[in-house]
């Protein structure tokens, strides 16, 4: 399966705001949104005047800026539009409830995982169980009343427990699920809902790019 290997802080820069795609990291001064708040480029040219965008333009940054979010590539991403565009409710929001159900992000929503891309690591390594069975696709989709379990040996627990520690203070769990700390034991009372996704997405925009 393709996925993005270069360096992940640009990601970040170019939408202009932080995706929190390096965890904890992201809280640091050293963070490279705060420390260059501009768009990158060769020497600097993202520090050059920046002509007004067009509605195309926007568009097409809040549709990557999803994309990098949830750590998903084009063809997939279109995917699930398309799902989103042929079942009942507004396409917008049924995308986003989508994005949100994967498995990776339900345990990177957890603080098991510091970052979707650890979260999606924890999943390939077999950690994680859905009604008692392993499942080990990170694009996954839970349903409601999926009871998710992480489970593994003693050194990997250990280093899952202490991401849970430092994600307390700048991440909750959202109302969508019911979670054990103690057991590693989540249940999804709920599908989830925009208001339950801490980003401001504007989805919308997507829904217009997809739509010419």
């Amino acid at each position: 399966m393709a996925r993005y290997t270069d360096a992940v802080c640009r990601l970040c820069r170019r939408e202009m705001e932080k995706l929190f795609l390096k965890g904890t990291k992201c809280y640091s001064p050293k963070c490279p949104v705060t420390r260059r708040a501009y768009a990158p480029g060769q020497h600097g040219e993202g520090k050059g005047r920046r002509s007004k965008p067009s509605n195309y333009g926007i568009q097409l940054r809040e549709k990557q800026k999803v994309k990098r979010m949830y750590g998903v590539l084009e063809r997939q991403f279109r995917r699930y539009f398309h799902m989103a565009e042929s079942s009942k409710g507004v396409t917008g929001k049924v995308l986003i409830q989508l994005l949100e159900r994967r498995l990776d992000n339900v345990i990177y929503r957890l603080g098991a995982g510091l970052s979707h891309a650890q979260a999606r690591q924890f999943v390939r390594h077999n950690y994680v169980y859905i009604n008692s069975k392993r499942v080990n696709i990170p694009s996954y989709l839970v349903e409601k009343d999926d009871i998710i379990e992480i489970k593994n040996k003693d050194k990997a627990l250990n280093k899952i427990k202490e991401n849970l520690e430092l994600s307390k203070e700048s991440r909750t769990v959202p109302g969508w699920l019911n979670f054990n700390k103690q057991e590693l034991k989540a249940t999804v009372i709920r599908l989830p809902e925009k208001e339950d996704i801490q980003a401001t997405i504007n989805e919308s925009l997507i829904v217009e790019l997809y739509s010419k």
